[in-house]
């Protein structure tokens, strides 16, 4: 029969998301794979389980919580009217309180589909509902105070509600904050540890709260500052399920990744509740990477620890006060890729922003060698060049190689810069109008120096990436000379078809359409004067790029006679699983540059 929708007036700035219902058939096949039964069963001495009863009616059930004391379920029911425009997480939803018998003891919220949420906004009415750890049965949540509009002027964007059982009295304000309400969590003695994030700066504010005081503020950070970061509380389960920060003796402990200039050294800090100050109790040696997986005694004496190096494989320890155990003995799945040499390579932008990238080198690589080189990246925004030129990741650890992983064409006799940084910085509402100046800037100055180490062949050099990757894969093809050729993997190259924002861009397409045009490489096709290789899968359901994507761009390429090749994937998504499919990427990747990099003429 025939499908329509309504537009009744109202904004409904929707992302543009894929595998959605198309007609009223869809609708039905949702309803009747979405609906279920609760049930409670009981498990005997060899957990073998019997149904023990049933909990209300068959319903579209979307999410289950059991209360503290197991006397009432927090559920959310998915309803119709459903939505063409977004995904069934998204869709109408009743909040509710059942009993234990499956009968609707309290409605929280009766919310509509998200389609009129604004760009960066929220639901207005509650939201992030969930149980008090600490109480039988007592509902928290959070709820907007700006309509859910991120570009409402007001002093308080977020309020949070308590309500305790038996629900029949008037929900209690908890406090309110002055950004978007971002994380919760409670120790023993009631103290609450509240989060908010602050849209514009990026900047992530971390609160103490105790019942009937003033908010007392812990940390206030940029949430891009990776060197800043102070880590996070480590919970545990008390004997009801509930998740608590673990305390021992007025302590509890962060646990971080430690980045520094050097790279990551993952670190676990001893906290003092009372006066906020930290005692460092563990941190990764130099020369290898190891991290905290979990501490076995409240007090930290006996931790599980994972180590790895450039030469040893991920393996488990049990760390004591009298010394260290093996737990595991992971044996070397690759040891070739033990002979690749790797390297933290610091450099920086012709504006002065500090860059990086991982170099690796064949195993059989002889000094000075000019190698062909394939670079390897994803743009990513910031605020400010401080916290965009800090390092991630940790030249230590074990080289892992798997999937579609680029580290393949080590093997084929490419130097790699894996992960160049891309930043692009400025004002988050206008950071986009300078993207293409600064994709290039940065891409030459990889370039550079890469070419300075005395490891990369100049006129031998090709760029990949998946996703947002392969959008800057285009526009580097489109608008610099630096590489030979490109492979573009499952990426978005029109931006009118993601016209209201993609990533983290804000304004919708009629708000900036100067932008959106002039950094979709699609209507730069006509400048793609390099061979380029886009894959992507059939059956993509990541938000945007959509497989009419590389499809579209294939023809621009081809109509105004560039050199191309697409490639589909049958039945992948975003990403590739199959094993056909992987090793048709790498067969299809390694052809590519081979003929127009590594044998360029």
């Amino acid at each position: 029969g025939p499908i329509a929708q309504v537009a009744e007036g109202r904004t409904a700035p929707v992302r543009t998301y894929q595998d959605l219902l198309q007609d009223s058939h869809d609708a039905d096949l949702f309803e009747m794979i979405a609906t279920s039964q609760l049930l409670v069963a009981r498990f005997d001495e060899n957990l073998r389980f019997t149904v023990d009863r049933k909990v209300g009616s068959p319903t579209m059930l979307a999410s289950v919580d059991p209360s503290p004391d197991g006397k009432h379920f927090l559920v959310e029911i998915t309803k119709r009217p459903f939505s063409y425009l977004v995904p069934s997480g998204d869709f109408p939803k009743s909040v509710e309180v059942w009993s234990a018998d499956g009968r609707m003891e309290y409605r929280l919220a009766n919310l509509p589909n998200s389609e009129r949420v604004p760009i960066g906004g929220v639901l207005p009415g509650p939201r992030s509902e969930r149980w008090h750890p600490l109480e039988d049965a007592t509902l928290v949540w959070a709820e907007a105070l700006d309509g859910g509009d991120p570009k409402a002027e007001v002093p308080h964007r977020d309020k949070l509600m308590v309500l305790p059982a038996p629900f029949s009295g008037q929900p209690v304000e908890m406090t309110r904050v002055k950004h978007r309400f971002s994380g919760l969590q409670w120790f023993e003695t009631g103290l609450a540890v509240i989060s908010e994030s602050d849209r514009d700066t990026r900047e992530t504010t971390t609160w103490f709260l105790q019942p009937g005081k003033e908010p007392v503020k812990v940390w206030q950070r940029s949430s891009a500052d990776r060197y800043g970061n102070p880590g996070s509380f480590v919970s545990e389960q008390n004997a009801r399920g509930q998740s608590l920060i673990m305390v021992s003796e007025g302590n509890a402990y962060l646990r971080g990744p430690g980045s520094s200039p050097t790279g990551d050294r993952p670190f676990l800090d001893r906290f003092d509740i009372a006066t906020h100050k930290t005692e460092r109790i563990f941190q990764s040696p130099e020369g290898a990477y190891e991290n905290v997986v979990a501490l076995l005694d409240d007090k930290a004496t006996r931790l599980l620890i994972d180590r790895e190096s450039t030469t040893e494989p991920s393996n488990y320890y049990l760390q004591t006060a009298t010394g260290r155990r093996a737990l595991t003995n992971f044996k070397d799945p690759a040891p070739i890729f033990r002979n690749v040499r790797k390297e933290l390579v610091k450099y920086k932008r012709a504006d002065g922003v500090d860059l990086s990238f991982t170099l690796y080198l064949p195993p059989s690589y002889q000094e000075g060698t000019r190698l062909p080189t394939i670079m390897w990246a994803y743009p990513r925004e910031f605020n400010d060049a401080g916290t965009a030129g800090q390092v991630s990741g940790s030249p230590h650890r074990f080289t892992s190689v798997g999937g579609t992983s680029p580290l393949f064409m080590v093997l084929e006799g490419y130097a790699v810069l894996m992960d160049a940084t891309i930043p692009i910085i400025g004002d988050p509402e206008t950071v986009n109008d300078t993207f293409v100046k600064q994709l290039v800037d940065s891409a030459a100055a990889a370039i550079d120096k890469a070419v300075a180490m005395g490891v990369t062949d100049r006129n031998r050099v090709g760029v990949m990436g998946h996703s947002y990757g392969a959008f800057m894969t285009a526009n580097l093809l489109a608008h610099c000379d630096l590489f030979k050729a490109g492979v573009a993997r499952s990426g978005a190259y029109n931006r009118t078809l993601t016209p209201f924002g993609f990533q983290s861009e804000r304004r919708t397409l009629w708000e900036a359409p100067e932008t959106y045009w002039n950094i979709s490489p699609f209507m730069n096709a006509n400048r793609i004067n390099e061979p380029m290789l886009l894959i992507h899968g059939t059956n993509d359901n990541n938000s945007g790029t959509f497989p009419m994507q590389s499809d579209r761009m294939f023809a621009a390429i081809k109509g105004n006679g560039g050199v191309a090749r697409l490639v589909f994937l049958p039945y992948e998504s975003h990403g590739y699983s199959a094993i056909e499919s992987i090793e048709q990427t790498h067969r299809e990747t390694i052809d590519w540059f081979d003929k127009y990099v590594k044998n360029a003429k």
